[in-house]
């Protein structure tokens, strides 16, 4: 089952796509809810981000080679990072560059969207808090990344955080260990390895996290990128693949 929230008559609401089709979903999408009244065929239907985060956790550094690529070291323990909610557009949404940067780059990521309450979690039961997951790209202004020393600003302009198409919610916790991840700009694969490459899994990630701070409902956590990461310009088309979760696309333009 994919979980949407798309554009209703009445504003943002959430979805479920069963065979190319929008269904309203009856209930709380963090709780108990249901298939409701057929709402249009699925590229009818305008999406949007699936979630809208309180909190953006992002992992730096979590694939070996793509540290090796900006010849930094390999943490030896999750290196975390908070990204600005207001990043967040979905699919099919501009990421619209900055006049502050001279480079912006994609970083294609696997995303974990909580679905309930979690703080102090132990690896064993991490993925009870785990509604299901989706694509993400943690666009990133690279020179302000270097020149800042820190990287809040380089990682949060807004639509630096496309997220979608949707929330899968079937996949079992050995499979999203082991799925194919790829990025995409104008066709031209840029990006391409396996979830299994990360340095800290994503139950690991989940306890990390939670002995520092709470997760709550509809916050995301951001896994990290492998290698391959490059620069966007106006014009481009830039594509996130996740096996078994589908593609997010998004144009890229000027300010």
């Amino acid at each position: 089952m994919a979980i949407v929230r798309y554009q209703s008559q009445t504003g943002p609401a959430y979805g479920l796509v069963e065979n190319h089709i929008v269904y309203a979903l009856e209930g709380d999408v963090f709780g108990p809810f249901h298939t409701g009244l057929k709402i249009g065929a699925l590229e009818d239907v305008k999406l949007l981000a699936p979630v809208t985060p309180g909190k953006i956790v992002a992992l730096g550094r979590n694939y070996a080679e793509h540290a090796r690529e900006h010849g930094a070291d390999v943490p030896t323990q999750p290196l975390l990072f908070l990204k600005a909610p207001s990043a967040v557009i979905g699919p099919d949404e501009p990421i619209v560059l900055t006049p502050l940067s001279q480079r912006v780059e994609h970083e294609c990521e696997l995303v974990l969207v909580i679905g309930k309450r979690a703080r102090n979690v132990p690896e064993e039961k991490a993925w009870e808090y785990v509604l299901g997951v989706t694509c993400g790209n943690d666009v990133t202004a690279r020179d302000l990344q270097k020149s800042d020393g820190q990287w809040a600003r380089a990682k949060s302009f807004d639509t630096f955080c496309p997220l979608g198409p949707w929330i899968v919610t079937h996949l079992r916790p050995k499979e999203i260990c082991d799925l194919g991840i790829a990025c995409r700009v104008n066709g031209a694969t840029r990006q391409k390895a396996s979830t299994r490459e990360m340095l800290f899994p994503p139950a690991q990630l989940i306890a990390y996290i939670t002995a520092a701070m709470t997760l709550l409902p509809g916050d995301i956590i951001m896994t990290g990128t492998p290698a391959g990461v490059g620069p966007l310009q106006a014009g481009d088309v830039v594509e996130v693949e996740v096996e078994g979760i589908g593609v997010l696309r998004n144009p890229v333009i000027a300010p």
